[in-house]
């Protein structure tokens, strides 16, 4: 059945016929459908934005971040800096605890940063400025620089992936590179992990033991999180459009991603409302294998920037309404103070197919294989690896179109092997804008070979150094701007466009914040 025809015989369903526990339910429990499913329950672990949206529900941060992009004390009252910027004292707020009861202590949070650090960009810069971590009481971490970092707030406060979430000393002294054994915060909701079956439901309750912050308003991740629900349900559904369909019948709340084809017939629903919360959209790229051929070659990587169409990766992902698409984009976000015009001229203009050919065997390609990891139960992952593949192959490349599950890719994207040994060569990913800010926490444009891809570029991690020592905005836009014709040059990634994405709920509820989809503050019309 073609899925319009799926949701318009959905809005046929009367409201009355829903069951009277399901009605009954809805008052204290909020049911929700994730843009994908939860594979891994770390979200330092995990760069998977589903990974970090569940963080946010389970642990906390010691700063907050709102939807303008300033921080603010989270988990902290306040901090003291001193020494002339080179001793940070934080204080943690009273009384805050642990899932499990036990009281959050300054010890549990130095040990939670030093794990996070090493897995975040703009924590390793932290930890690179830091001469001494330590809990100088239960309730104060301190930090003793080596120099001035006026970035600290914002490293321990980003929403960006990954984030810096606090838990038990006991699970962050975990590998980093492995998953915590237990799923215990601090944060608003508890996750119920007896009744998560994987690939379909997770749950997670109301913890009666957190403290809101007092004052202020509620916006993103900053101020009081107030919960207004015993219980939210995240309920994966095979695809976008029965999601849709799920909340054209009021089985489902609220659809944290609904496809741009289907919003003229929900905006004809007077139950649903339409809104996009990121104003920053979503950046997508094009990630591959520096370590294999073909694209250990710079030339090669290089060549292939002319075949980039984001004009067509986009369309794929968000259709033609310009209002949620952008074109072209670079290497930040675009609409922020470090985008740039730098080296655009590239992505311009109709594509030369035989040109690209051309430079492709002048580069060094052969014919290898090129494997094309794509996330078959993804709604912007999978068009976009579509639309990756038949470029690929109009560029006269050996492609190999792998279609997995979201969570095979990002394990099997892990593996430095051969394509003949299970490894790969391309992946597809989107991510939020607030990930592409600026070079401190831009993850896939380091050039440290830190993140699956294994690029490395002495250039691009100078003029990082730079950036973050840089005096003022004029010399961090100059120096991106910089680093953006240099990224054109060396390719860590190949910038694919953005999109805006609407969210879809049922205007039951009320008070949904901006920015990713967070749980408290939502409460019942």
């Amino acid at each position: 059945m073609h899925r319009r025809s799926l949701l318009r015989a959905a809005a046929a369903l009367p409201a009355l016929g829903l069951p009277a526990a399901v009605r009954a339910a809805s008052a204290t429990t909020l049911r929700f459908t994730p843009v994908i499913d939860l594979a891994f329950v770390d979200p330092v672990y995990s760069t998977a934005q589903v990974s970090r949206n569940h963080g946010f529900m389970v642990f906390d941060t010691l700063y907050g971040m709102d939807s303008n992009l300033q921080v603010s004390p989270q988990m902290l009252e306040g901090h003291v800096v001193e020494d002339g910027g080179l001793r940070w004292d934080l204080r943690l707020r009273d009384g805050l605890l642990w899932h499990d009861g036990e009281r959050v202590t300054a010890r549990d949070c130095v040990a939670s940063i030093r794990r996070w650090a090493k897995r975040d960009a703009l924590g390793g810069a932290l930890m690179a400025a830091t001469e001494e971590l330590s809990a100088a009481d239960d309730r104060t971490i301190r930090f003793r620089l080596k120099r001035p970092f006026p970035l600290l707030p914002t490293a321990l406060g980003k929403a960006a992936v990954p984030a810096c979430f606090m838990m038990p000393e006991r699970l962050a002294n975990t590998d980093p590179f492995k998953q915590i054994p237990e799923v215990i915060g601090s944060g608003p909701f508890r996750f119920v992990a007896d009744e998560r079956v994987p690939g379909a439901r997770n749950v997670y309750q109301r913890f009666e033991g957190y403290r809101p912050r007092e004052g202020g308003t509620s916006d993103w991740t900053a101020g009081p999180k107030r919960v207004h629900y015993d219980r939210v349900e995240w309920t994966t559904m095979p695809d976008a459009a029965t999601g849709a369909s799920a909340i054209q019948s009021g089985e489902q709340d609220w659809q944290e991603t609904t496809p741009h084809d289907l919003l003229p017939l929900l905006k004809r629903n007077r139950n649903v409302t339409i809104d996009v919360l990121d104003r920053l959209g979503f950046c997508c790229n094009m990630r591959v294998n520096a370590l294999q051929p073909p694209f250990d070659n710079p030339a090669i990587r290089r060549a292939l920037m002319g075949a980039i169409d984001q004009a067509a990766f986009m369309t794929a992902v968000a259709g033609d309404d310009p209002a949620f698409q952008q074109t072209p984009v670079g290497f930040f976000a675009p609409g922020t103070p470090m985008a740039s015009e730098a080296g655009l001229d590239v992505l311009r203009g109709p594509r030369d197919w035989d040109k690209v050919k051309r430079d492709l065997a002048a580069a060094g390609y052969k014919g290898e294989k090129v494997v094309l990891l794509v996330p078959a139960d993804s709604l912007a992952q999978k068009p976009l690896g579509d639309v990756a593949a038949g470029m690929l192959q109009q560029a006269g490349m050996n492609v190999d179109y792998q279609a997995l599950d979201f969570g095979a890719v990002l394990t099997r994207r892990n593996r430095k092997t051969p394509v003949e040994e299970g490894g790969w060569s391309a992946f597809v990913s989107n991510w939020q804008g607030i990930d592409w800010l600026n070079p401190a926490g831009h993850l896939t444009l380091r050039g440290d070979a830190s993140y699956p891809g294994w690029f490395e570029s002495k250039t691009i991690e100078s003029l990082r150094e730079q950036w973050l020592a840089a005096p003022d905005l004029a010399a961090q836009q100059r120096i991106c701007a910089e680093l953006q014709q240099v990224a054109f040059q060396e390719v860590p990634y190949y910038p694919l466009g953005l999109y805006r994405q609407p969210t879809a709920y049922r205007k039951q509820i009320t008070g949904v914040n901006r920015g990713t989809a967070t749980f408290w503050n939502v409460r019942p019309a």
